[in-house]
């Protein structure tokens, strides 16, 4: 993994800071043209590879990368699934039957009104799989080296102690696509506990990791102890803890951290990239 990733939050209106800014940044890239902008302004600045997750429109990001193979020849996305909001839409436009035919393929729908829940009991792993073979069919042709399971999953199953499918996830994408399973969490001590003692060593994790202890469950210490005693690559996200530490300071703190192979941000302007990415190379010389 490179050492800067960037991320997609101000693309759809994400901000742990502003609504004010949400509603900006909403209207700022209601264009695909002005996302593809700013991953352009991410390039100049040497950041290579954008996470970001599934959302409807990354199709249309996709589709132009693809269709200019040779400006975007070494770069790569790491696609981040399943986006929640797009099923709970779907739900409510389409309902339960609806979405499940939209989104997963095959025969699997006549096997499932016939089997009812005995059926979707029996093959949940399966199902799993073909919703990842749903997720991953925009980015066909794209290079995906890791793909990430969303909190919302990933801790979800964490809390129902589901450690097989966490297990299953991570053997299939490597099966399928030849990429690295990557988990993201807002516990990443337990969940690399857990995943240790399933047989996963050395497993990339991205969770919040920032200075002001923000989203961090457990508190800040738990995870620098588990930094400096474990092995995990881990991957640092909302380092600057809700807007609560200066760039200078967040960046600094992260920098200094043993294990963190990572740091994702992301940014509106290319001034704010360019300052990131800078602070990130200066702390890493020191």
């Amino acid at each position: 993994m490179e050492r800067i990733l960037f991320g997609d939050n101000q693309f759809f209106a994400v901000n742990h800071i502003s609504d004010e800014k949400s509603r900006a940044q909403s209207i700022r890239f209601k264009d695909d043209a002005a996302i593809i902008k700013t991953l352009d302004d991410a390039r100049e600045a040497g950041i290579d590879t954008f996470m970001c997750t599934t959302h409807d429109r990354i199709l249309n990001i996709c589709n132009i990368i693809r269709a200019n193979p040779e400006k975007y020849k070494t770069f790569k996305i790491f696609p981040c699934m399943p986006y929640a909001h797009k099923y709970a839409n779907a739900v409510t436009e389409l309902g339960i039957a609806g979405t499940l035919k939209q989104y997963v393929p095959g025969n699997f729908i006549g096997s499932l009104f016939k089997g009812g829940v005995a059926f979707l009991s029996k093959d949940y792993l399966a199902i799993m799989e073909l919703l990842i073979d749903s997720e991953m069919k925009m980015f066909k042709g794209i290079n995906t080296p890791v793909i990430f399971l969303q909190n919302v999953i990933t801790d979800l199953l964490l809390g129902l102690r589901a450690n097989e499918v966490l297990v299953a996830y991570h053997h299939y994408v490597k099966k399928k696509y030849n990429a690295e399973a990557g988990f993201i969490t807002m516990n990443m001590p337990k969940l690399l506990s857990v995943l240790e003692e399933n047989g996963i060593q050395n497993p990339i994790i991205c969770s919040s990791i920032n200075k002001a202890g923000f989203r961090m469950s457990g508190g800040k210490e738990i995870y620098e102890k588990t930094l400096q005693t474990k092995k995990v690559r881990a991957i640092a996200m909302q380092v600057l803890g809700g807007g609560a530490i200066s760039p200078k300071d967040a960046i600094e703190y992260v920098c200094r951290l043993p294990n963190v192979e990572s740091i994702l941000f992301g940014a509106s302007s290319k001034g704010n990239i360019n300052e990131t990415a800078s602070l990130i190379r200066q702390f890493d010389k020191n």
